[in-house]
């Protein structure tokens, strides 16, 4: 037999994560910090060429409606949103809503896809109101947060701190009550993981924990005013298209329990989420993932444009049943 060694294990090797290069570890970021950040920040496309010059070439009925204008530093963006046709009393409302977040881009393009092919078929059926991007500086820079590092989808509050957010509030405020629906669209990236939550919890001065993203196209209902059989509708209508996300080993999607098939559920008004401001019976957020080797980003847009169309479909559904 063997004479036995003497011998200590190495301890497991633990995987750090990186510092984030601003701030201090531990505490919150300071006006110096966000400064820090904001210079970081290069643009890295034109929201005049890829959104307003579209939006200004749409045909009639569709009407452009200003609704303000976000001053960042020296750079100063108009807000629009598009009415493809006239508002007529007793019809539902509906408001697609796209770029909140700057950086997911099918949200901005899959709005824009849907209003140039299929504005024009739903205009007189409802009333519809589009506004394809919420947060233009963080669209040019390619980023969630606005210039002041402000995450405008925690921010639709009561004195909120994104401008993009209340000059939103502000368009649907006199429409409130008239709404059906409501769909704000969304991704899910690789960057999430990468570069955003690691900013976040940087600047909040918390401890970054690493998570995971989901593979697909997947909902979030409101917990307060759950509709399954609408998210249900949009599950259907996308899958034809592009895949659906599937649950983690717990079955979760990004930490939430899936009620449904792609389908996780958040408390949308509690949290400040966009999804939340017109008191419509029918609201959702959709989440595409444009990094999958599955998807394109033409089927991203593509994913959102028909998720578009499920919604209103539905609604007109609805008004045929009563």
């Amino acid at each position: 037999m063997q004479e036995a060694m003497n011998f200590t294990p190495t301890p497991p090797t633990m995987t750090t994560p990186t510092p984030y290069p601003i701030g201090t570890p531990g505490l919150a970021w300071t006006p110096t910090d966000v400064a820090t950040w904001r210079a970081r920040q290069v643009r890295q496309r034109s929201y005049a060429d890829d959104v307003l010059h579209v939006l200004q070439g749409l045909r009639p009925p569709c009407e452009l409606l200003p609704y303000g204008e976000v001053a960042c530093g020296d750079d100063r963006y108009p807000l629009l949103a598009v009415r493809p046709g006239p508002w007529q009393p007793g019809l539902p409302g509906v408001l697609v809503t796209g770029g909140v977040h700057g950086y997911e881009t099918s949200g901005v393009h899959g709005a824009l896809q849907f209003l140039a092919q299929h504005g024009e078929t739903y205009a007189g059926r409802v009333n519809l109101l589009v506004v394809p991007c919420v947060s233009p500086w963080a669209y040019e820079r390619i980023h969630r947060w606005n210039f002041d590092a402000v995450d405008p989808n925690r921010s639709f509050t009561e004195s909120s701190a994104a401008e993009e957010a209340a000059a939103l509030m502000r368009l649907v405020a006199p429409l409130r009550g008239q709404f059906a629906a409501h769909i704000d669209l969304h991704e899910t990236t690789q960057t999430d993981e990468s570069e955003y939550r690691p900013a976040l919890a940087a600047r909040d001065g918390q401890v970054f924990q690493p998570g995971t993203i989901p593979d697909g196209f997947y909902l979030v209902d409101d917990t307060d005013n759950p509709q399954p059989l609408f998210q249900q509708a949009i599950i259907e209508a996308v899958e034809r298209v592009t895949h659906i996300a599937p649950n983690d080993e717990q079955g979760e999607i990004i930490g939430s329990p899936v009620v449904a098939r792609g389908v996780i559920r958040y408390s949308l008004k509690a949290l400040g989420l966009c999804a939340s401001i017109t008191g419509a019976r029918y609201t959702t957020t959709t989440e595409v993932y444009p990094d999958s080797p599955r998807a394109t980003p033409g089927q991203c847009n593509t994913a959102q444009a028909v998720a578009v169309c499920a919604v209103l479909d539905f609604v007109l559904a609805q008004g045929r049943e009563v």
